[in-house]
């Protein structure tokens, strides 16, 4: 499961927590701080738990910093991650910092539940559907701004992609890490989901492939549609599926939550999702009779993010 679910001993309760920390991926640091932040509760929204009590951040400073780079950086990345916090209603009360060759940012997210706030991700049946609620393709859009300034690399990949195409998706990338999955998670009360996990360092397809593993009923998810952040299934096509994107074992850096829905509610997640948070999510494949596995069809279709560019627009 995303996160550990254990009864405590005062009746009825159970503490539901999870821990995540990874390496720098963005350059900006507060948006570095979010992403991070985001990433850590998405494991707790995963599960339905749409409160958290309590965050602690972990943070590792490395050595190979001058100290005005630490003491200009860090402090942004504290902010950012804070920021997020308050955001999704909860607050950050203590951690822990230490030096180290790489710099890593992680966190602690805890929540106290009685049992109708948090959904077990088991009980998908024949009939659901499984809908996508972040497009996919961020390790492809931070790799390939990386890129810009790498000639080698880049000569791969500029025939099927602009500079400008490149710039865009990393902000929608970084905007995308950055948000919450706090609205999907309460959505899933309202539509009766049947069970759901974060896409994030095992990719879509590996995602997937553990949830189908835990389920109770003999159901096996088949996946048809892939939403991509625009121009970087070309990207991926272009490095001869280096990144593994349209066969969904691409790491995603503070994704979408994969959920199982019963089919007749899962057009109303998407349009209330939309509604409330202006961005899309999709209905990405089918639960049918199977042996709990995962598989994305031979031929996927893929879906550009946005459809296609407004001027001015991000998304």
């Amino acid at each position: 499961m995303d996160s550990s679910i254990t009864p405590l001993r005062h009746g009825g309760l159970s503490l539901v927590q999870t821990t995540d920390f990874f390496y720098p991926l963005v350059d900006d640091p507060y948006m570095m701080g979010k992403i991070t932040c985001a990433n850590v509760l998405s494991d707790l929204y995963a599960m339905g738990v749409t409160d958290c009590d309590n965050m602690l951040m972990l943070l590792t400073c490395s050595n190979k910093m001058t100290d005005k780079e630490r003491d200009v950086i860090v402090p942004i990345i504290m902010r950012g991650f804070k920021d997020a916090a308050e955001e999704a209603g909860t607050q950050v009360t203590g951690g822990q910092t230490v030096i180290n060759p790489w710099m890593t940012i992680g966190g602690v997210a805890t929540s106290v539940c009685q049992s109708n706030e948090y959904i077990m991700p088991d009980n998908a049946v024949v009939g659901d559907v499984l809908v996508l609620t972040k497009p996919l393709g961020t390790q492809v859009a931070v790799h390939s701004y990386q890129w810009l300034d790498q000639p080698e690399r880049w000569n791969r990949i500029k025939l099927v992609v602009s500079e400008d195409d490149v710039r865009k998706a990393y902000q929608r990338a970084m905007f995308s890490m950055a948000r919450l999955n706090r609205i999907a998670a309460r959505l899933m009360h309202k539509y009766n989901a049947h069970g759901a996990t974060d896409v994030t360092g095992f990719g879509l397809l590996g995602h997937a492939s553990n949830l189908a593993k835990i389920q109770k009923n003999e159901v096996g998810f088949v996946i048809h549609n892939l939403p991509i952040i625009a121009k970087m299934a070309a990207i991926s096509k272009a490095c001869g599926n280096l990144f593994g994107l349209l066969q969904g074992t691409s790491p995603e850096t503070s994704g979408g939550l994969l959920i199982a829905l019963p089919r007749e509610q899962a057009a109303a997640f998407c349009k209330d999702i939309e509604k409330q948070e202006g961005y899309q999510s999709w209905i990405i494949g089918i639960v049918e009779k199977g042996s709990k596995t995962a598989r994305i069809i031979d031929k996927p279709r893929v879906i550009e993010v946005p459809a296609k560019d407004r001027e001015g627009e991000l998304w």
